[in-house]
């Protein structure tokens, strides 16, 4: 019995190492593009304020410590005061938002946006950071600003996302506040703007339906795959709002089919499992699709980029052709067009001209005036 044991065990091993070596494989969809990693997963957290953003990231990070599973936690929020979790790169540690608002006169939400700005500046350093810790991460943690909008809609927001996107699979997760999105308006108000910030970041998408715990998502998901549900409630109210409410439903149905979504509870902890169950499908969806779009959307900009540059390289050679080295004068449309050809000595000895002969009207102007201004004395004195 136990040489047969000792039999089995080998070809056990051999099946866990097929096994392996097949999902490897599955994972392997394409080339990567130089300096593409494909772990740590980028995991951007983004919510309306008092959605329970901060505190669903506080969760997902002691989730992660509960579980093993290796994680690197970024805070992208300078106006915070303190942190329930811990973050290895704080915006806090290189932007004052205070003195940033002091500085520049500015309000707190322009305060916010400007400290941001400057941190995005430098954001190539933050990405070298995590690429040379790529191999001992699962997940990086993203907490962004409470003010949405100053993430999804801004130039910073844009660039943050395009650099983990360029070079990590990257997933945004959009937290929902569930008992707000029982009204109907509310929860259209919320898909219209995942609608949107799906189609601003072209990255795979993650409701995240929090604070299950008061309110179960189950209307959410009813509402979401049957719009005729939804419709009946919307029933009690005919005023503009649910008449608009009720036309949208229609034209998101479409977008509900591609959507991901899971209720959780940061309180709780509930539904934590199923949330990274969800992201690891969102990764694969990212290195099937959305890398795909993103290396054809980059390669695109490139060929642009050159074609231009060959364009004003082509351009110069003709003017140097065409000057056959001497000085070009650069017309600035003021004069004819005969002026261009003119050279400067030329322009200059015109102004000359045009100079002596406003004098010289200026000197005869004066003569005449003193001429007149004697005949009118002698009148008077006769």
């Amino acid at each position: 019995m136990e040489v047969d044991s000792e039999m089995h065990e080998p070809a056990a091993n051999a099946n866990e190492k097929d096994e392996i070596m097949q999902s490897m494989e599955n994972l392997q969809i394409e080339e990567p593009a130089p300096g593409f990693k494909r772990k740590p997963v980028i995991i951007i957290v983004v919510g309306m304020a008092g959605s329970g953003k901060t505190s669903f990231m506080n969760r997902l990070v002691c989730h992660s410590q509960a579980t093993n599973l290796r994680g690197y936690v970024i805070n992208l929020d300078p106006a915070v005061m303190t942190l329930p979790f811990g973050a290895n790169i704080d915006i806090r540690d290189t932007v004052a938002y205070k003195e940033v608002m002091k500085q520049f006169n500015l309000g707190p939400n322009g305060g916010i946006l400007t400290s941001l700005n400057l941190f995005a500046t430098k954001f190539d350093e933050v990405v070298s950071v995590v690429e040379r810790r790529a191999d001992q991460l699962d997940y990086v943690l993203v907490d962004t600003p409470g003010q949405i909008e100053i993430f999804t809609w801004s130039a910073s927001g844009s660039i943050i996302t395009e650099a983990f996107a360029s070079t990590f699979p990257t997933v945004i997760t959009y937290v929902v506040d569930t008992p707000r999105s029982q009204s109907p308006a509310t929860f259209m108000s919320n898909m219209l703007y995942a609608c949107s910030i799906l189609y601003k970041t072209r990255l795979p998408l993650v409701l995240a339906f929090n604070k299950t715990d008061v309110a179960q998502h189950q209307f959410a998901l009813e509402w979401m795959e049957d719009f005729e549900v939804f419709h009946a409630a919307l029933e009690s109210d005919q005023s503009y709002t649910s008449t608009l409410t009720r036309s949208l439903s229609l034209v998101l149905d479409e977008f509900y089919k591609n959507l991901k979504s899971v209720g959780v509870s940061a309180l709780t902890g509930a539904g934590m499992n199923d949330f990274f169950k969800v992201i690891e499908d969102s990764a694969k969806e990212y290195m099937e699709t959305y890398k795909v779009d993103l290396d054809k959307r980059r390669s695109e900009k490139e060929r642009l980029e050159e074609d231009r540059r060959r364009e004003n390289m082509e351009k110069l050679r003709k003017d140097m052709e065409k000057s056959q080295g001497e000085t070009v004068v650069l017309s600035t449309g003021l004069k004819d067009k005969g002026a261009g050809s003119k050279t400067m000595e030329e322009l200059e000895e015109e102004d000359e001209e045009d100079e002596e002969d406003e004098y010289e009207q200026s000197s005869q102007e004066e003569e005449d005036m003193i001429d007149d201004e004697d005949a009118v004395v002698n009148r008077f004195s006769l």
